[in-house]
């Protein structure tokens, strides 16, 4: 090859990349779980537009719980030179290894509703106080209920660590009434689908359960859905996220209670730290944060719009 031809070559390849690399320097990547579920989708609403406001470019991707896909999103956000990465993450342990991939190469994490089993590599792990929202939902469960009755527990995906997180609150509460008894006890995955198919089975098992107390409001509308359909709308429902579709039922008398997370501020004030570490190097917080939770019920649920509580 002639001199001529490689400095044409070098010259295309800098004129092809170096737009690459402008556009990146703000770029702010988002990646969540699957937007078919709102409580995903508000955390991508909610950082997308704060992101915009702040000036940053955004690509928002989604995982669907699956560590492989979130792992080629990792490496997509390093390829394209991001400024900083927000993760809803899809697994406490799969997820170290990207977050890892991403501080080497020099692009910061920040954590929303879920952490990792790792400390040190993410720059900020937000997340709601489950525990102490768990707890807000079994003692409104355990009142509801009347302290006494079968009950089932609809339990999320056992590799999100927030799952066990509301169970062991869920059950610090409930554990101490003994006339509550536990008489079912499954995993629906977070699904819809999957809560009504799984309600289904366990009430045609169990046909006087009182009760149903769910790890969030997705698996909590498929049991209701499961429930009506059976004629059940005399059983107790208590979910936990503080999702639009539950809030309606809660206001037509259906499901009679959830926890509301801020999933939308969580998001938001996420990107805001994103913000300020790549303007001055520091959040000036500590990398683990907890946003406390509040119990809906009709009392308040009108306020509620898009996981956010108005005065």
């Amino acid at each position: 090859m002639n001199i001529k031809r490689r400095l044409f070559l070098a010259a295309f390849a800098l004129s092809t990349a170096l737009p690459a690399f402008a556009h990146a320097e703000g770029l702010i990547a988002i990646i969540t779980p699957s937007h078919d579920n709102p409580f995903f989708k508000a955390e991508a609403v909610g950082a997308e537009a704060r992101a915009k406001d702040l000036g940053y470019e955004t690509l928002v991707l989604v995982h669907d719980d699956d560590p492989n896909k979130q792992s080629e999103m990792f490496d997509t956000a390093i390829a394209r030179g991001a400024a900083a990465i927000i993760v809803d993450n899809a697994g406490a342990d799969a997820t170290v290894a990207p977050v890892q991939r991403a501080k080497d190469a020099g692009i910061p994490s920040f954590l929303i509703d879920r952490e990792i089993k790792e400390s040190g590599i993410a720059i900020s792990q937000i997340v709601s106080n489950n525990y102490q929202g768990a707890q807000l939902g079994a003692e409104e469960f355990v009142e509801l209920m009347s302290e006494e009755g079968p009950y089932v527990e609809l339990l999320g995906r056992e590799a999100d660590t927030n799952a066990g997180i509301r169970s062991a609150g869920y059950h610090d509460i409930i554990d101490q009434y003994p006339d509550l008894e536990m008489v079912a006890q499954q995993s629906a995955n977070w699904s819809q689908t999957e809560a009504y198919e799984k309600m289904e089975t366990i009430l045609q098992a169990n046909p006087d359960i009182k009760g149903v107390i769910s790890g969030n409001d997705t698996m909590a509308m498929g049991a209701w859905a499961a429930l009506e359909a059976a004629g059940r709308t005399d059983v107790i429902v208590v979910g936990f996220d503080g999702s639009n579709d539950v809030r309606d039922s809660i206001m037509k008398g259906g499901i009679k209670a959830t926890v509301l997370q801020p999933a939308f501020r969580q998001a938001q004030l996420a990107v805001e730290q994103a913000d300020q570490y790549i303007r001055t190097g520091s959040t000036g917080q500590p990398e683990k944060q907890l946003m406390d939770c509040v119990l809906i019920n009709g009392d308040n649920a009108d306020k509620l719009e898009t996981f956010a509580l108005s005065n």
